[in-house]
């Protein structure tokens, strides 16, 4: 382009390139918010991946000791969290190249962490310039892509070569090296994802490059474990369990319990050794009878312990814990028919029963909830706000008035769903299917339901700006469903700000996120 020989239009140009200027430094900080929003969902998913790899390791070398052919699981399983740590550490260190040469000599290197904290942090997540050096000119990204598929080779080399064809779709680390060649103006796999980007939207790019490692590291162990596992698992976590026939015992009678062994899984050869009070008690199938003449009224204690003898390691465990039972005189008793507590915005079922009084003659009132009389000793509490000072108080037929305390509690929360899952990994297909998401209520005994509110559904495409969208009530809109049909894999969903209303709920409450990865 030639320059004007004119002042004035020399003076328009000048003004035209001014504003390109200005307009290209004025990028809304909310976009960059909006990175910061999913990079941080990214590094908690990868917090979680963390806490859940680190015990495998050592849990699959220590199952692998019981038989000769597990041992070589046992010897790689360390190599494998090595491998993900050495990638993530390679990942980190490009990445701080990134941001030191964003900066600028002289300038305070924390700006790109957080431009709402640091002053000028925002020009630095600008930045295209370093990206471009770095990644593009200086070969730094063509050597990120060859350290991605040789991690992934690494990783895939773990399996035994019988199962790679079913375990190789687990490894998401992977390069795509076919979108670029489509490309007209791009030369390589870098220039394609690199070059020109603001280092501000890089970085949820390479805290993704991490999440792959992480959840590839997950998937090898948990291969390794499934195959030092096998039938032959010795239980490790028990509970020592008394199963009274009565709680309550009248003076005189006898009282009765069965002590077993709860364990997590099925039978095993494992040896179980009962005792009670320090005195051996002889079981069966690791459930031993224990019986007592009780006297005297009053709380009674009493503790059992339990000795597991492991048939691998012959290692002998003992397991203890104290109980308690209460022996009395006739008199009245009132028990929830679910729970020991009362929940607010349902109806909560109660008996009342005493020893030699008719139910006509009980006189029963509540504090802190309301009752309603039904049939046969059955009662019903209602409530409508949370107290841990409520009561039940019995009288009539010449027992003097009883006070049994009772607490109020809200339902507990519901759990965020599509479909069954939660959250992890989820098919294109099955994905596309759900029509929104749902609020259950797991193992809670009353008839509730609770209504998700509404949630910020936010999807991640590769080498695409992250979308969002405000979702009001359970089923997608229109905006949200055109970011599910328009999921692939690699794509990753985020579901945050989920609020869900239970019956008794003044106002919604804040429920758990979900984080989906598109396979």
């Amino acid at each position: 382009m030639s320059i004007p020989k004119e002042p004035r239009q020399l003076m328009i140009n000048i003004m035209y390139l001014v504003l390109t200027a200005m307009l290209a430094l004025n990028v809304s900080a909310e976009i960059f918010n909006a990175f910061k929003i999913v990079d941080k969902g990214l590094k908690d998913s990868n917090t979680s991946l963390d806490a859940a790899n680190k015990p495998l390791a050592g849990e699959i070398k220590r199952l692998a000791q019981k038989k000769e052919a597990l041992a070589k699981y046992g010897d790689i399983a360390p190599n494998v969290s090595t491998l993900s740590s050495e990638f993530v550490t390679y990942v980190d260190g490009l990445w701080q190249e990134l941001e030191k040469g964003s900066v600028g000599e002289g300038k305070d290197p924390r700006y790109p962490l957080d431009h709402e904290k640091y002053p000028g942090a925002l020009v630095a997540k600008k930045n295209k310039d370093v990206s471009t050096r770095l990644l593009v000119d200086g070969g730094k990204g063509e050597e990120l892509k060859a350290k991605i598929a040789e991690t992934r080779e690494a990783f895939l080399k773990f399996f035994d070569e019988a199962d790679l064809p079913s375990q190789t779709g687990n490894i998401t680390m992977e390069v795509d090296d076919v979108s670029w060649t489509k490309s007209k103006d791009k030369k390589s796999w870098s220039e394609f994802n690199f070059k020109q980007m603001p280092i501000g939207a890089l970085e949820p790019m390479f805290t993704k490059f991490k999440n792959d490692a992480k959840s590839s590291e997950a998937a090898v162990l948990n291969y390794l474990m499934g195959k030092v596992g096998g039938e032959d698992i010795v239980l490790d976590k028990f509970q020592v369990v008394s199963s009274p026939k009565k709680s309550y015992i009248i003076e005189g009678d006898k009282f009765e319990t069965e002590i077993f062994l709860s364990a997590s899984a099925g039978s095993s050869n494992t040896g179980v050794s009962i005792s009670v009070n320090g005195s051996r008690v002889a079981s069966k199938d690791g459930v031993a009878q224990y019986s007592k003449t009780t006297a005297g009224t009053g709380v009674k204690k009493y503790s059992a312990a339990i000795s597991v003898t492991n048939p691998v390691t012959k290692e002998t465990k003992t397991y203890k814990n104290n109980f308690e039972y209460e022996v009395g005189r006739r008199s009245c008793a009132v028990s929830a028919d679910k729970m020991n507590v009362f929940y607010i915005g349902v109806d909560n079922p109660v008996t009342v029963s005493a020893a030699g009084i008719s139910s006509n003659e009980l006189k029963v009132t509540g504090s802190g909830f309301q009752l309603k009389k039904g049939q046969g000793g059955k009662w019903v509490a209602t409530a409508s706000k949370p107290t841990n000072d409520g009561y039940i108080s019995v009288s009539g037929g010449g027992l003097k008035p009883t006070k049994f305390p009772f607490r109020v509690k809200r339902i507990p929360d519901p759990v965020a769903r599509l479909s069954k899952s939660n959250g992890g990994t989820m098919g294109n297909g099955e994905f596309k299917a759900q029509g929104g998401v749902g609020a259950f209520l797991d193992n809670f005994d009353f008839d509730a339901r609770c209504k998700i509110q509404g949630y910020e559904l936010t999807r991640v495409p590769q080498r695409e700006d992250a979308v969002s969208s405000n979702n009001p009530g359970p089923k997608y809109n229109d905006k949200s469903r055109r970011l599910v049909n328009a999921a692939k894999p690699g794509d990753t969903y985020f579901f945050q700000n989920v609020k869900a209303r239970c019956p008794g709920d003044t106002a919604g409450r804040k429920i758990n996120s979900m984080v989906f990865k598109i396979r």
